[in-house]
């Protein structure tokens, strides 16, 4: 028996011999052809016959496109056998002569046109159409394997996913807790709250008064006429709480041709040396030395003897190392407390331990910063200790202290990132009402502990440096008052627990410096006990 009698062994399934086996029987002789050109294919590989593939297999559509080269010969074969089918259906009188001449070329020896179909070709038929639908379902399966590959991945991803949002709901309590604290944070903000009225009124007795003591300084002394008013502090920041009871005015005599030079190591105190010239102020001196105790001396007596003519106001005792001068009144039930504070203003560049201080350029930008450097800066005569620690000569309580109040006021104004911040036409932030929180908190604490040391200036202070550290306008959504009111009491606490609160302006100095480190610590305690409970002092 010669290889054209060998059993028909199809290499590949093809889907098309599975199809020829449901037509009539005149039509199933149309598929060995395509069978045994695959016979011949495998014998031509093995090298059993010489015979070449026919020309009508390699025709090609110009149309389709296959990624390989056995997929192109399958879409010629079934595309040809279609052809041919179609042609049967319609014209079934030429079934037995136009596939025969077509493919006589492919039958082999020992065939007729008629003959029915030999073993070996009954085999191959029924082979191929076991096989031939697996080839089908696996090209058609193919993008539904995709299809299920991609999502059993998203299914993998599904925990990972799932998570993030549904992560602030495993703690319905936290979320509860936080709500509550938003409650009471805004209650206390509207119980702070100062009453217009009540403001205009006593903003008019104040004014009265300093108006009056600028006045008599003008016209009746010849060392402080040049006297400058410069409305500071937390009432013209629009940071008092409460009640309008405090209020710092600032009395700043301007000084020319002066020398400052440091008094101590951390930039926060300066002697002041008067240069050659005729000055009014040349009777304050004391070894070359502008004694800052004598003018403070003088200035008081004259403030006393101006406040005279107004009975309601009364001068408290001088408090050591204090640069004010203090008045206290009664109005409409509230104690008022008036500091008039002497100052010395110094129009020239800022000393050189400022360097690396107001670190705005982030939040405000460096324009506004180089905008304030150009401003002259202050002196007031304050001093740390008893006053009798000498340095070069120089007594302590003869030392003045600088003051950058005016750019405070400026900044506290003008606090957002974008110009329209708190503004009609921006949003509105939470920084001023964070550290009015802050106060009012720093405040009731000092009522019940030993904590009189502290003032609002560090609480002021902190603020600035977290305004610089969260420079954008949206970490200080109105919205978001209770978390960053619980960042703001975070950096407080960390200042005080390190017992380093580094001086806006001056780095070099520590606010925190003449604190025990205990009482630092101890307060820092009951913030963080407050904050854990919720808050309940402000209830």
């Amino acid at each position: 028996m010669t290889g054209r009698g060998r059993t028909c062994k199809a290499k590949s399934p093809d889907p098309k011999c599975a199809k020829s086996k449901s037509k009539p029987e005149e039509m199933k002789h149309e598929s060995p052809p395509r069978c045994t050109r695959k016979d011949f294919k495998e014998e031509k590989q093995k090298g059993a016959t010489k015979e070449q593939k026919p020309k009508v297999q390699k025709k090609t559509s110009s149309t389709d496109e296959k990624p390989s080269a056995q997929s192109i010969r399958k879409e010629k074969t079934t595309t040809h056998f279609t052809e041919e089918v179609s042609k049967q259906q319609s014209t079934p009188a030429d079934n037995k002569t136009a596939p025969v001449t077509k493919s006589k070329k492919m039958q082999p020896k020992g065939t007729t046109e008629d003959s029915p179909k030999t073993t070996k070709e009954q085999k191959c038929v029924g082979k191929e159409k076991s096989l031939g639908p697996s080839r089908e379902e696996k090209t058609k399966v193919q993008p539904e394997d995709i299809k299920t590959a991609k999502t059993c991945t998203a299914k993998d991803n599904i925990p990972e996913t799932k998570m993030q949002p549904v992560r602030p709901k495993e703690n319905p309590k936290a979320d509860r807790c936080e709500g509550k604290v938003d409650t009471i944070l805004s209650t206390t903000l509207d119980k702070l709250r100062i009453k217009r009225d009540e403001k205009s009124y006593t903003s008019r007795v104040v004014n009265e008064l300093v108006d009056a003591i600028l006045l008599h300084l003008k016209h009746n002394t010849q060392c402080f006429k040049e006297a400058e008013p410069l409305r500071t502090g937390s009432y013209y920041e629009n940071l008092k709480i409460s009640n309008p009871d405090e209020f710092d005015v600032m009395v700043a005599i301007p000084v020319d041709r002066v020398d400052v030079s440091p008094f101590g190591d951390d930039g926060a105190f300066y002697s002041v040396e008067l240069k050659r010239g005729n000055s009014h102020l040349k009777r304050f001196e004391e070894s070359s030395t502008l004694s800052a105790s004598k003018m403070l001396d003088k200035f008081r007596a004259e403030v006393k003897e101006c406040a005279k003519k107004y009975t309601e106001w009364e001068v408290t005792r001088k408090k050591k190392g204090c640069p004010a001068v203090t008045l206290i009144r009664t109005v409409q039930s509230v104690t008022v407390s008036l500091d008039i504070v002497l100052s010395l203003v110094v129009k020239s560049s800022w000393p050189s331990f400022t360097k690396e201080g107001l670190q705005i350029d982030s939040w405000l930008g460096t324009k506004v910063k180089r905008e304030y450097k150009w401003q002259p800066y202050y002196l007031v005569p304050k001093f740390e200790g008893t006053g009798t620690e000498e340095k070069d000569g120089v007594l302590a309580k003869d030392t003045w202290r600088v003051s950058f109040s005016h750019v405070e006021k400026a900044i506290l104004k003008n606090h957002g990132s974008q110009k329209t911040c708190c503004e009609k036409e921006g949003e509105r932030c939470c920084r001023k009402d964070c550290l009015k929180l802050l106060k009012h908190l720093l405040s009731l604490l000092k009522e019940n502990n030993s904590f009189e040391k502290f003032c609002s200036y560090h609480a002021k202070t902190t603020l600035l440096h977290a305004c610089c550290s969260r420079t954008k306008d949206t970490d200080w959504r109105a919205s978001s008052l209770s978390q960053c009111f619980s960042l703001l009491l975070e950096d407080f606490v960390s200042h005080l627990e390190e017992g380093i609160l580094n001086n806006f302006f001056i780095p070099t100095q520590n606010l925190l410096s003449s604190l025990s480190r205990n009482k630092c610590k101890s307060l820092a305690r009951c913030i963080r006990e407050e904050c854990d409970k919720g808050f309940p002092i402000f209830k």
